[in-house]
């Protein structure tokens, strides 16, 4: 039995986030993408902590379902914190996710970091000034069933090994607490492939999220688990499967185009400057327009800690992954029009009610059947995403990049993806 996991999302209370991201319509949401389990985002807000807590009944050990029975989508009590404090000589500015087995001890740990005088109304991912290692360490005595996880690990101002502040190593972060942190989550701009390349994370479990700030960009990441039935699912099996890497298990992650992050590549947003960490080298650092200290990507400092070849990277067994396009940018593509036009929504909704949810549309659904229900075009774009053939523009220093099925600047195929073979 196969299950869709996003495990980092957020609230309507946490900044530039969607107002329409409440329980309902998240839920909602979540079916038409055909994610089975999702994180609650935010449980630190008191605000929305009442919403959980109002909206929320546990159905099974540590998984929340609506109460009113409305949807077959479950709830995993899960957020994102900021931690910002200087350690080791420099300061640290971290996002790190935090779950936790039950709304009882999500309580308990609030209470926690409101003793120590934190602002918790602030937003729904607020600023604590503590280092990663004193966040476990509060962790750990609030429940030591709870688990935490670094955030979109590698981008440059917020990853813990971001070119900006993070760490060149977990021991560096966490000293003695190391062994507890048995995760990271790869973010948008990097991808597994890029991460097999360190040979540090061989013992990390990677997982991929979709952080979203809006419903409509839930799923964009995400990792796909086998459980033997219903019961098997649990918070503490969730977390087995993930801390001890479970390949039995943990099935594969779907996965953004990396070049699509909004750090993937080095660069200037002022400026309107990117290049490959290549260039940056031949440059020394310099944006070439206002000769100030091009932000560092993703690619670049993966480049700069790892120890294995792309090549050798491909060789190695590990969870495998997909890239996809989500279906509203590939209808968007091929009928030239944008994402949020009638014809995109109609043909969208064509699609769901006759082939099931996104995912499945995606990953599975047979191209005639595609054909059938949105037309050969559509079939045609989808066979191209499954093939890796798409035009990308990488992003950098906060611009997101672009991905497209077509594009008058030419084609091309992408690196090879450990994929799983579709039908």
């Amino acid at each position: 039995m196969e299950k869709v996991l996003d495990l980092h999302i957020h609230s309507r209370y946490s900044r530039a986030c969607s107002r329409d991201l409440n329980l309902p319509q998240i839920a909602q949401a979540c079916e038409q993408r055909g994610i089975e389990v999702v994180a609650t985002g935010d449980f630190t807000h008191p605000a929305w902590l009442a919403h959980l807590q109002e909206n929320l009944i546990e159905d099974q050990s540590g998984l929340y379902k609506l109460k009113n029975n409305s949807t077959p989508t479950r709830f995993l009590l899960g957020t994102e914190l900021a931690v910002i404090k200087k350690h080791k000589g420099q300061t640290r500015r971290l996002h790190l996710c935090v779950f936790a087995p039950d709304l009882a001890t999500v309580v308990r740990f609030n209470q926690k970091l409101e003793g120590r005088g934190f602002n918790l109304k602030s937003d729904g991912r607020p600023i604590l000034g503590l280092t990663a290692k004193e966040l476990l360490q509060l962790i750990l005595e609030t429940d030591e069933r709870m688990v935490l996880i670094p955030a979109h690990a590698w981008t440059p101002w917020f990853g813990i090994f971001g070119s900006k502040g993070g760490y060149d190593s977990l021991e560096e972060a966490f000293e003695e607490l190391t062994p507890r942190v048995r995760a990271i989550e790869t973010g948008l701009s990097s991808d597994p492939l890029m991460n097999w390349r360190w040979s540090k994370l061989d013992n990390i479990t990677l997982i991929s999220n979709s952080d979203a700030h809006s419903c409509a960009k839930l799923g964009r990441e995400a990792n796909i688990f086998s459980f033997a039935n219903e019961a098997d699912m649990s918070y503490a099996e969730i977390m087995r499967i993930i801390q001890e890497g479970d390949r039995n298990k943990f099935l594969y992650t779907i996965e953004f185009y990396p070049e699509e992050g909004k750090y993937h590549y080095d660069g200037h947003r002022d400026c309107q400057f990117v290049c490959s960490p290549e260039e940056t080298r031949k440059l020394k650092g310099l944006c070439p327009r206002c000769h100030r200290p091009l932000v560092i990507g993703v690619c670049n400092r993966v480049s700069q800690l790892a120890d294995r070849s792309e090549k050798e990277a491909e060789n190695l067994a590990r969870v495998p992954f997909k890239s996809l396009v989500p279906l509203p940018e590939i209808l968007a593509d091929v009928f030239q029009v944008g994402v949020n036009t009638k014809r995109v929504k109609q043909v969208y909704t064509d699609l769901l009610q006759n082939l099931g949810n996104e995912f499945k549309i995606l990953l599975y659904s047979s191209l005639r059947d595609i054909a059938q229900f949105g037309g050969e075009d559509v079939a045609q774009a989808i066979e191209r995403v499954r093939a890796g053939k798409i035009f990308v523009r990488p992003g950098y220093d906060g611009e997101f990049g672009i991905v497209k099925v077509y594009a008058q600047e030419g084609e091309r195929t992408r690196k090879k993806q450990i994929a799983l073979e579709l039908e």
